[in-house]
């Protein structure tokens, strides 16, 4: 795997970046803070290099000094809102994010639930958290937010939320995902500090888009793929430009509500600290890229990704034709195709001469791999055993797993679990290889030659389970699947409730 980014250099700068916004205002900084905190993959991905716990292991450098507050909207409590990528509820994901929070040595202060109108489902989840000795603040609906200011900005405004206790200098805000309340929460905090005379600052913390990247680098288009949902779109920071006279990336949102921000900061503060929307930021990992191309080359394979990820949720009822379309435009305007990703194209040649379900893998060092369906196996399955026995210089005709191993594995799955696909995933292969390592060496030099996957790049002829596709993603192969669920579908719309072959 080849680094573009310099994590430690990161590391370093950003924290101190940090402090010395802290210090530009005196006695307290709320941070909003964008994306994820931890397991952040994507810009692992986009920037070869960045470690998914990176902006964990730089706010752990602030420890001593920061308290976390989580947000929730009342909303999404009572739409049970789920998250994609975990597939569990924002309340659920409430809980799981402040023990991750917690059992890394953070202090976590409450969870605030803003958009709240007397909500019922939203009093039942405050009881059920305070019974656990979380402490909960609401924050209610303000009429017009946010554009009108001089409501907001007054005691029938912000002063009726909540004020959330808070003792340390820096105060971190974050939550389950977008449209939480996090900017509001930070807003209405400045207003009550103000009125108890305490000094407080507002800071944003966005990974995406890179502000000092161009417009159209892949990195920040990557970013445009990954919120087709959101209907994101990147723009020049006009407001910077003007101030400055320097060019700045930034995102439609930000931009369109800067004029509301500076007005609020104006009301609360007297005037402004800040001149456009990219100030308010404190990112510092555009300058931590240390390989230009290698992030380049990265972040086009991750709008392909997006591009494939859309389709299979498109079939599955979970995205819309708007989401596809778009990130199949971020794609013509970066001048590359599907075909531009060499293990989609492997794995498409060996089903054209197959006739069954396929796979593909690219490995760090460019060797492409393909594997397909057997009785036995499933392709991702079949794949992962080939992609280990080369790395790990194992002859292709060693079976690492004997047959008779594998009949029985297949008749629990069928007979006594009652399931449709008797084939092996790949977690059952991994555990299986695991305990034959116990008295088989070639066993033992497969595992030793895991972490080696590490970058590499898949592509699936038929949709995987969850189950593979987590696997894939916790050994950090890059995947992409076409939209079918088996191989009889390819001529219409998939969508049926079928498994991968």
């Amino acid at each position: 795997m080849q680094y573009g980014f310099d994590n430690e250099k990161y590391l370093k700068i950003q924290s101190e970046h940090i402090k010395e916004r802290i210090a530009k205002f005196g006695d307290k900084l709320y941070m909003e803070f964008g994306g994820k905190l931890f397991d952040d993959y994507h810009a692992s991905r986009v920037l070869p290099g960045f470690e998914p716990d990176s902006k964990f292991k730089m706010l752990t450098q602030l420890k001593d000094d920061l308290e976390i507050v989580i947000v929730i909207s009342a909303v999404d409590i009572e739409k049970n809102k789920v998250r994609n990528d975990l597939g569990i509820t924002y309340d659920v994901d409430v809980l799981r994010l402040r023990d991750e929070f917690m059992e890394r040595g953070f202090s976590v202060n409450s969870v605030v639930v803003t958009h709240y109108n007397g909500q019922a489902s939203a009093d039942a989840y405050r009881k059920r958290l305070e019974g656990m000795g979380i402490r909960v603040y609401y924050h209610i609906t303000i009429e017009g937010y946010p554009h009108n200011v001089a409501l907001i900005d007054s005691d029938e405004g912000f002063g009726k939320n909540d004020y959330v206790e808070t003792t340390r200098p820096l105060v971190v805000v974050t939550a389950p995902g977008p449209g939480s309340g996090k900017m509001a929460v930070c807003l209405s905090q400045l207003y009550q500090e103000n009125k108890r005379g305490i000094k407080a600052g507002y800071a944003k913390f966005e990974t995406f888009p890179v502000w000092s990247l161009p417009l159209n680098h892949p990195v920040n288009m990557a970013y445009e793929a990954a919120t087709a949902d959101l209907d994101d779109v990147n723009m020049i920071d006009p407001f910077h430009l003007e101030a400055y006279g320097e060019t700045a990336v930034n995102y439609n949102r930000d931009v369109e509500i800067f004029p509301v921000m500076n007005a609020l900061f104006d009301d609360i503060y007297g005037a402004s600290p800040y001149k456009s929307p990219t100030d308010m930021g404190v990112n510092m990992i555009g300058s931590c890229i240390c390989n230009d191309e290698v992030c380049r080359e990265a972040a086009l394979q991750e709008i392909i990704r997006r591009y494939y990820t859309a389709l299979c949720n498109f079939a599955d009822g979970k995205a819309t034709e708007a989401e596809v379309n778009k990130i199949a435009l971020l794609m013509k305007k970066a001048k590359i195709s599907t075909a531009y990703r060499k293990t989609t194209v492997a794995a498409k040649e060996r089903l054209d001469a197959s006739g069954v379900a396929t796979a593909a893998i690219e490995l760090g060092d460019g060797t492409i791999l393909t594997a397909e369906t057997s009785p036995l196996l499933g392709p991702s399955a079949a794949l992962l055993l080939n992609a280990l026995k080369h790395q790990a210089g194992i002859a292709h005709n060693v079976k690492l797993i004997p047959q008779t191993m594998i009949a029985p594995i297949q008749k629990t799955k069928v007979t006594y679990l009652h399931g449709r696909n008797p084939r092996l995933h790949t977690d059952e292969v991994l555990v299986t290889i695991s305990m034959m390592s116990l008295l088989d060496e070639n066993c033992q030099l497969a595992l030793a030659a895991l972490p080696s996957l590490k970058g590499a790049q898949v592509h699936s002829t038929v949709m995987l389970s969850e189950v593979d596709r987590k696997t894939f993603n916790k050994l950090g192969i890059g995947l992409t699947c076409d939209p079918v669920r088996k191989l009889k579908d390819r001529e219409r719309k998939p969508g049926l409730e079928d498994e991968e072959l």
